[in-house]
């Protein structure tokens, strides 16, 4: 299942540079995760200074 970014997110934008496919982008107050273009790789969570990126 992709992974999604809670509500945590302090919109720094580390996990937005760390996505191999591009598929996280500026949302409205944080960043989303395109679930269809997320390959599960967890490189944001793992990149996430607060752990807001977390499997769906």
């Amino acid at each position: 299942m992709a992974y999604v970014i809670s509500d945590d997110c302090i919109e720094c934008g580390a996990c937005e540079a760390e996505c191999p496919v591009g598929a996280i982008s500026q949302g409205d107050g944080k960043f989303v995760i395109d679930a269809d273009a997320c390959i599960e790789c967890g490189a944001c969570a793992g990149t996430c200074p607060v752990g807001a990126p977390q499997e769906g």
